[in-house]
């Protein structure tokens, strides 16, 4: 489209055919031209009460954003204040006269993503929502469930299911809860590992009727109510292919769902080159993991709580590793991240194929670097370290608390203590703490006397900027956006092998570990609070705050 002012062109809009201008000088050349604010919505603070007003359709119809109203005129921010239609069609819902600004297109689309817009959505499912899973079958002669245009006639119950799956990846959730009430069904997201509603609750009558959808998306047994069930399905959307896992239990008032999320191709432009500098471990830690990266066997052991970072924390160190000198092979449990020139297997436990019995296959295919995704039983225990004796470098992890744990759950796997404390490189520990959000931190202060009651000195604080959020658009409200590391790394010298095939107790393990200069969980997340990206609240809920400091 072209204005004109005498005859003489003043802008052209980008077009398929020609794009003379960037969208920015598009941008503030027709607010020139129409005499109209133009604003940058990164600098813009935008009410999201005044957002859940306008219904969400109409949002994405005309694509535009609601920033103010000081009860007279509601202020709005739009790419094409030329279109008539729409300003006519907004004033006659909000039933005021407007105040337009200019903003950009591709700014207006990214905060109606991150708004309350496609939560809405969820709301409104008796709405003609424009999504619908379809099911196709692959050469391989897997069922990739994609989504679709939404037929005239997909129940309101479908609807609910598939937008919940979608909205869920748009939130950025690892998994999806459906549980289920007395009288009620609350559907939750968990992002950034906290739990928070994804919508109003839902009446307890349609709670076997989204059981039942999910199972048939899964493949489990619609009848079958008193006995736990698992399954899977995949999902695609704008050409990349999700794997959602589903896990169905009994409970008094009904049957319980979580689905978990595994995207392959993550969502996060950080995760697109995967590295240890992505996870935000100290340079310290990084500099330990790599040494032992290189080292030429033996093993490389990563443990705590589900849901902790372990496998994505291997991911990135054979990210870096990798190389085409090194045959580098995987067996995992799903497997969770694509990686280009390595060989990755999935465990299939119906199918026989346990870790135990593909490592024992992967020795056969004359690998350098092995991943083995977690160490649950003795023979895989036994493999693992066999296969770091006779010059393999091996990745694994376990599930324990902390370092110290570790050497127990292996030695109570009846392993040979020699054997192990001879193949073990490293072991680190680590959690996840919430970051910060940078949109809406502000500076705080803390009394001494809520430093001491977490254990903290007051003058370890003092002249430190320490911050916390106060919830946005960004972040949903919840303060916080991502996760970091922190972590405790234990060096395997040759004093604290005698302590532990000594059999010593753990007590005098850490004790000689903490003079050689490891760092605990704990003193690693003071430190992450210390430089302010993350809060006290954050680092006691995933540490004990009685553990002393050095």
């Amino acid at each position: 489209m072209a204005f004109k002012d005498g005859g003489e062109t003043l802008i052209n809009l980008p077009s398929n055919e020609t794009d003379l201008l960037s969208e920015e000088k598009n941008a503030k050349r027709l607010a020139e031209i129409l005499r109209l604010p133009f604003v940058d919505l990164k600098e813009l603070s935008i009410q999201t009460e005044l957002l859940s007003t306008i219904p969400s359709e109409l949002l994405s119809r005309y694509s535009f954003i609601p920033v103010s109203d000081d009860g007279e005129r509601i202020t709005i921010v739009t790419a094409d204040p030329t279109n008539v239609k729409m300003l006519d069609d907004i004033e006659a819902y909000v039933k005021k006269p407007l105040n337009v600004l200019v903003g950009l297109k591709s700014q207006i689309q990214d905060v109606l993503k991150k708004t309350e817009a496609d939560q809405k959505v969820l709301d409104e499912v008796s709405e003609d929502l424009k999504l619908q899973i379809v099911r196709e079958d692959t050469e391989e002669g897997e069922e990739v469930v994609s989504l679709e245009k939404l037929s005239s006639d997909t129940s309101p119950i479908v609807k609910l299911v598939d937008f919940t799956v979608y909205n869920a990846l748009q939130k950025r959730a690892s998994d999806i809860h459906i549980e289920t009430g007395d009288i009620e069904v609350q559907i939750k997201y968990r992002v950034d590992g906290v739990l928070y509603p994804a919508l109003e609750p839902i009446d307890k009558r349609f709670h076997s009727t989204i059981i039942s959808r999910i199972k048939v998306m899964a493949e489990l047994d619609i009848a079958e109510k008193r006995i736990p069930q698992d399954g899977r399905f995949k999902l695609k959307i704008r050409g990349k292919t999700v794997d959602f896992r589903v896990s169905i239990i009994p409970t008094i008032h009904g049957e319980d769902c979580v689905i978990r999320i595994l995207d392959k191709e993550s969502t996060s432009e950080e995760f697109k080159n995967l590295n240890l500098d992505v996870l935000g471990f100290e340079k310290e830690v990084m500099k330990k993991l790599r040494r032992h990266a290189n080292e030429p066997y033996g093993m490389l052991l990563v443990t705590g709580p589900t849901g902790s970072g372990k496998t994505t924390t291997l991911y990135a160190i054979l990210s870096e590793i990798q190389s085409p000198e090194f045959k580098m092979i995987t067996i995992e449990d799903p497997v969770e991240y694509q990686l280009r020139g390595v060989t990755q297997i999935p465990v299939n436990e119906k199918k026989g194929l346990t870790f135990a019995r593909g490592l024992r296959s992967i020795l056969r295919h004359d690998p350098d670097k092995i991943m083995v995704g977690e160490i649950r039983d003795e023979e895989t225990a036994n493999i693992a370290i066999q296969s770091a004796l006779t010059g393999h470098l091996v990745f694994t992890t376990v599930h324990a608390n902390n370092v110290v744990d570790v050497l127990g759950r292996f030695l109570n796997m009846k392993v040979e203590p020699y054997n192990f404390v001879s193949a073990l490189n490293c072991v680190m520990a680590q959690r996840l703490v919430r970051k910060i959000c940078p949109a809406c931190k502000i500076p705080v202060s803390y009394s001494d006397e809520v430093l001491l009651e977490s254990n903290i000195p007051p003058e370890m604080a003092k002249g430190k900027e320490l911050y916390e959020g106060k919830g946005c658009i960004e972040c949903n409200g919840t303060g916080f956006r991502g996760r970091m590391a922190i972590s405790e790394v234990l060096e395997l010298s040759d004093r604290i092998r005698e302590l532990i095939i000594s059999r010593k107790p753990s007590s005098e393990i850490k004790k000689a570990a903490r003079e050689e200069g490891m760092v605990t969980l704990r003193e690693s997340a003071v430190k992450t609070f210390l430089k302010g990206a993350t809060t006290l609240k954050e680092i006691n809920k995933v540490t004990f705050s009685d553990e002393a400091m050095k």
